[in-house]
């Protein structure tokens, strides 16, 4: 366990917005965090991994704890490797060790930010594939009784970027490892879009695949340490049929991908865009010219320009289309979490 000296928040942050914490710690084992939540019980506490999806809309009262844990576990049978992968360990950094060291199955979420830890939170998901389809189990610390319980894949009740772990235990827990499984016999999902034109590769192999997912990631989304930002910022909606089929009879060219006999998923980036968003400013925030889907810290911004912009963008969609967009980044206030509708 360390203490760091400084208190700015704009470096442990993807979005780069110029706020401060009370106190800084850095956790390196599981008991760390125990000591840490024992010792520091009456402050408020958030803990943060690379800080990829998430908005400080103030200065934070309270204790940063950054999550450190590293090691990655290997037990590879006949059919599978199985994968235990500590917390504290980079996403894609994940990805590609797991290339280098000839396997497969997370090529298509590739550059994804963030912590492994992190992953399971959001069910992250790329080009077809979500977190839930490689997950064999998750490794939480109860921090009420300072055990670790393991939650099997069904037990983490995943959904469109959501899992338990954003509800029912989104108090009082930690994830500190996953476990992933990744089929020896799996082939890489070439359903998603600009992954089918790879099905022409009679050789195609998942360091290809990777490789284009990267492209594609690149020139789409821009990266953090030369213009701020979180990602996606906004779930893509899903609507009604009858509302889908209201829609893409007024706007044709609308996508849309069926996800059950009674909803639809709409591509948020589509509706902001159509709207005539894209490239949007608001003081130092700016809906990105490329995508959409991302509002990006352009010149200075401060936190209210962000909530600002994303005010504008989904009361804007609202009231051209009559959806309701969701942000997908977690809005953080003086000492929890909160939700654009509450500021």
């Amino acid at each position: 366990m360390k203490i760091l000296p400084q208190t700015s928040l704009k470096s442990f942050h993807t979005f780069g917005l110029d706020v401060q914490a009370e106190k800084i710690i850095q956790a390196d084992t599981v008991q760390d965090f125990i000591q840490i939540w024992e010792g520091y019980s009456k402050e408020p506490k958030l803990l943060v991994g690379e800080g990829s999806n998430l908005l400080f809309c103030e200065n934070f009262e309270g204790i940063i704890i950054l999550n450190r844990l590293k090691g990655i576990g290997l037990n590879e049978t006949d059919s599978a490797w199985h994968l235990e992968v500590a917390g504290g360990e980079n996403w894609h950094d994940l990805v590609c060790w797991t290339l280098d060291n000839g396997m497969h199955g997370l090529e298509n979420l590739a550059l994804i930010p963030g912590l492994t830890g992190s992953a399971p939170i959001q069910n992250i998901g790329a080009y077809g594939v979500e977190f839930k389809d490689r997950c064999e189990y998750v490794d939480v610390l109860m921090l009420e009784t300072g055990e670790v319980r393991r939650f099997s894949c069904d037990e983490c009740e995943f959904g469109y970027r959501d899992s338990v772990f954003k509800r029912q235990l989104k108090e009082g827990t930690i994830i500190v490892s996953v476990g992933l499984i990744l089929p020896k016999s799996g082939l890489s999902n070439l359903e998603y879009g600009p992954l089918a034109q790879l099905k022409k590769n009679p050789h195609l192999t998942p360091k290809d695949v990777f490789d284009k997912v990267c492209e594609i990631r690149r020139e789409k989304l821009p990266d953090p340490l030369q213009m701020g930002n979180a990602g996606s910022f906004f779930k893509n909606p899903i609507v009604s049929q009858l509302t889908a089929k209201t829609l893409k009879e007024k706007y044709p060219k609308m996508p849309c991908y069926e996800i059950s006999e009674t909803e639809v998923k709409l591509a948020a980036g589509w509706l902001i865009e159509a709207a005539g968003l894209k490239g949007r400013v608001f003081g130092g925030a700016a809906v990105h010219e490329k995508q959409a889907l991302v509002l990006v810290n352009k010149n200075l911004a401060t936190a209210l320009d962000v909530i600002s912009l994303a005010r504008i963008v989904v009361e804007t969609v609202q009231g051209q289309f009559n959806v309701q967009l969701e942000h997908e980044v977690r809005f953080i206030d003086k000492n929890k979490e909160t939700r654009l509708a509450s500021l």
